[in-house]
């Protein structure tokens, strides 16, 4: 397996399109689409999913961006005294550098801010957020593929990826111990298709479920799918900080985090339906109940009301009394 196209569109004097930026914005746009039809389906306007996008970009960005320079770059062979010698590095996004979780918290945090600020239901931008991520995800790995990265150790798969050298991170750039016809385990397709079976699990979920299911259930599911697939896959990366004497780093802890506050959020919020449920059903008057809560009612009225209703029927009884 071997990218079809260079990671460069085209390049015009210090000006360069690139595969993973257009992928990338198609991700969000797609994504933002899948959004916005959920939130019509909830009676609220389409258009506010589209003026909060910005929103969510530039949080995104920024929480991806901080995550990979203050997390995840100590741990590199630079190390985060790079961006300290250089602080104007920190935003040359353009460079490379960019972690999902980050891109999950300023993003989140944008759509909390962006919904408090315009008065709307958080839990419903989250939900449509669950069902368009998934999808938009895989996409965005398309960029990966093409840029040569996010790839694991060597395999003898007749999938494996073909990994130029320039694009190899030690120690796999040893050619005499790692050749050219050396194959790598293609992470990222890996990722695609554990997001492809999540965008499709929670569409089947949205429209199956749709009348059980309370605004914010999509994002919880979602929030234990993605972290789930991700866990397993961090075992494979190469490219990782691992705790010393472990096969675990720090996105183990935040997958396992992830899991297990949305299952217990979810699990809790199924209990809680279940026994306002109950207590519904257990609640409901009988019809000779409904008689007398009426007439006790009715007699705690104050007199003027008493009044007022008798003088509404009496011309109803004045009736039934001239016919008969």
């Amino acid at each position: 397996m071997y990218p079809p196209v260079g990671p460069t569109i085209v390049e015009i004097g210090p000006l360069a399109l690139r595969w993973y930026g257009v992928l990338m914005l198609l991700a969000f746009l797609v994504a933002a689409a899948i959004a916005a039809h959920h939130v019509e389906r909830k009676n609220l306007s389409a258009s506010t999913v589209w003026d909060g996008l910005l929103w969510v970009l530039i949080g995104a960005i920024i929480g991806a961006r901080l995550y990979y320079v203050f997390i995840q770059s100590p741990r590199g062979p630079e190390g985060l005294g790079r961006y300290l010698a250089n602080p104007l590095e920190i935003v040359n996004v353009m460079g490379g550098g960019l972690h999902i979780f980050g891109g999950f918290i300023g993003g989140g945090l944008a759509i909390a801010l962006y919904t408090r600020r315009h008065r709307l239901p958080l839990a419903v931008y989250l939900d449509g957020a669950a069902l368009g991520l998934p999808l938009g995800q895989a996409i965005a790995r398309l960029g990966n593929f093409i840029n040569q990265e996010l790839y694991g150790p060597p395999t003898d798969l007749p999938w494996g990826l073909r990994i130029e050298p320039p694009h190899r991170i030690p120690p796999f750039n040893d050619l005499t111990l790692y050749p050219e016809s050396t194959r790598f385990h293609p992470l990222f397709l890996y990722e695609g298709l554990w997001n492809l079976a999540g965008f499709g699990l929670l569409h089947v979920v949205a429209r199956r479920f749709d009348g059980r299911l309370r605004d914010g259930d999509l994002i919880l599911i979602y929030a234990i799918w993605y972290p789930l697939g991700r866990f397993f896959l961090e075992f494979l990366r190469i490219d990782s900080w691992f705790f010393p004497g472990t096969p675990f780093n720090v996105v183990h802890l935040l997958c396992l985090a992830a899991i297990s506050t949305s299952a217990v959020l979810l699990a809790r919020r199924a209990v809680r339906e279940r026994r306002l449920s109950r207590g519904a059903i257990a609640g409901q008057p009988t019809e000779g109940q409904a008689g007398e809560q009426a007439i006790r009612n009715g007699a705690g009225d104050e007199p003027g009301d008493a009044q007022g209703r008798a003088g509404l029927e009496l011309p109803d009884r004045i009736e039934e009394d001239g016919r008969g």
